[in-house]
């Protein structure tokens, strides 16, 4: 039977390191320099955000890191969040992971990597007659449509991929992101040893008159910084496979987010030097350029933006192929307690949760006819940072709750690293609710559909495995 199947731990260091980077480096390295751009005006500023929205992951990983190395299990925050707050707290974070965090991470990636096939091979227009029809004048599902259903079909074949098995998906991403580091050294020595660079100019904090540097800029800026960042704690869904996870899960978090911090400052300070403010705040109003293609293609011309082009399609299938791998396993857990469509709870004959996979396949699809790039990465951060604070939060209840419990590794700086993230989280909040009050809200809809949700499926559903049996494997 599917449901006494168990998860095989078959995944080292190596491999938790290749998740965490694979999950984090997708089309934001390529994109988001340019809403940047458009918010500070200032390059130096620019880089900055970037700094501070790595320092600001960093923090939030490092304190990840002492909850997954003591609470470490197949669903990650959901399996953490029922020993810190309570059942009906991890349901309402796994049901948010559903119906927009998780799911809307792999539509966007998927609409990039879409977006960028077309740009080296032109399809034809669809349904171009119904691009104009829309759902409360928000939702266009058939603009663009061309783009769209190669995003939904390259959902599609990851999914049946990531079916065959965990590591025939795991495979996938470590190849992908060899390919990447090639790419994104080849930018930085190239672009940064052309004539065209100016790398003073990276670092230039003054802006133009009468375009200060605000607070709430600056939050705006880190949003697009912290979806380039986003997808480094998805490697904690994946816990009931990772061997001896209590360490590994918290060295590979650390190990892959300060190698991609380091990647981001030096790739986005190569951008800066190539192209001046004013060309990036450009690229972003033209709404379908990219700023990685046109600093590339100063310095290497028209067959740079084919490179370009083909290294976007690579790291963005990289990532959605990551997320769609890890993403699962938390829906996956959930069922086998009862709280998520039953089937979800099955193992295939190659023990990966075939259903689950189904299930999130469907809504990504959905979700990728729902909106633009843009509107779906700013509700993701919105949602996210929600969990973030309340996992960093429970770095301070575990402390209370647990305080002989042994830890194999203890957050560094505390109590203060904690307490910086916990407050930045709540600011967040709220400034995006501020400056982006259409994404927070349809993102706090679409978390708070789990309400309802939860009581439905404690009334519908008995758990595959009990709940005094799941506490006596954790013990």
């Amino acid at each position: 039977m599917g449901e006494t199947k168990q998860l095989h731990r078959s995944l080292g260091l190596r491999l938790v390191v290749v998740m965490v980077i694979g999950n984090i480096i997708g089309s934001g390295v390529y994109k988001k320099v340019a809403p940047m751009a458009a918010e500070l005006h200032s390059p130096g500023w620019v880089l900055v955000c970037w700094l501070l929205g790595g320092i600001i992951t960093l923090f939030g990983a490092l304190s990840n890191a002492e909850v997954a190395g003591l609470l470490a299990d197949t669903g990650g925050e959901y399996a953490y969040y029922k020993r810190i707050y309570n059942r009906f707290f991890a349901f309402i974070y796994g049901w948010s992971l559903f119906t927009v965090i998780q799911t809307a991470a792999i539509s966007s990636l998927a609409y990039v990597f879409a977006q960028s096939l077309h740009s080296l091979a032109e399809v034809p227009p669809l349904l171009s007659a119904w691009a104009d029809v829309s759902l409360a004048g928000v939702f266009y599902p058939f603009a663009d449509f061309n783009v769209k259903l190669t995003a939904i079909l390259l959902i599609i074949f990851l999914t049946w991929l990531n079916s065959r098995g965990m590591r025939a998906g795991a495979g996938l991403s470590s190849a992908i992101l060899l390919l990447v580091f090639i790419g994104i050294g080849l930018i930085v020595v190239f672009g940064l040893g052309s004539g065209q660079a100016d790398l003073g100019r990276s670092f230039d904090l003054q802006t133009a008159p009468n375009t200060p540097v605000t607070f709430s800029a600056i939050f705006a800026a880190m949003l697009s910084a912290f979806w380039a960042y986003q997808g480094w704690a998805s490697v904690g869904f994946v816990g009931g496979e990772i061997k001896d996870a209590k360490r590994n899960i918290p060295k590979g978090i650390t190990i892959g987010v300060f190698t991609v911090i380091a990647i981001y400052l030096l790739v986005n300070a190569t951008y800066l030097a190539l192209l001046p403010i004013q060309d990036l705040e450009a690229v972003y109003q033209a709404g379908n350029q990219i700023a990685a293609i046109e600093a590339v293609k100063s310095f290497w011309g028209a067959g740079g933006g084919f490179f370009i082009s083909v290294l976007i399609l690579v790291t963005t299938l990289g990532c959605t192929n990551a997320t769609i791998l890890a993403s699962c396993r938390t829906y996956f857990a959930m069922a086998r307690e009862g709280l998520f469509f039953r089937r979800a709870a099955d193992l295939n004959q190659a023990q990966v949760p075939g259903q689950s996979l189904r299930f999130q396949c469907v809504w990504a699809c959905v979700l990728v006819l729902s909106g633009t790039f843009d509107q779906l990465t700013d509700m993701i951060i919105f949602a996210v940072f929600i969990y973030y604070g309340a996992t960093t939060l429970g770095v301070f209840i575990l402390r209370r709750k647990m305080p002989d419990a042994h830890r194999p590794y203890k957050a560094w700086g505390y109590p203060v690293v904690p307490a910086i993230m916990v407050l930045f989280c709540v600011a967040l909040f709220f400034n995006t609710i501020i400056v982006r009050p259409r994404e927070a809200g349809i993102g706090m809809v679409l978390m708070l559909t789990g309400v309802p949700m939860y009581w439905w499926f404690l009334k519908k559903n008995t758990p595959v495995k009990a709940p005094e049996e799941e506490e006596a494997v954790k013990a």
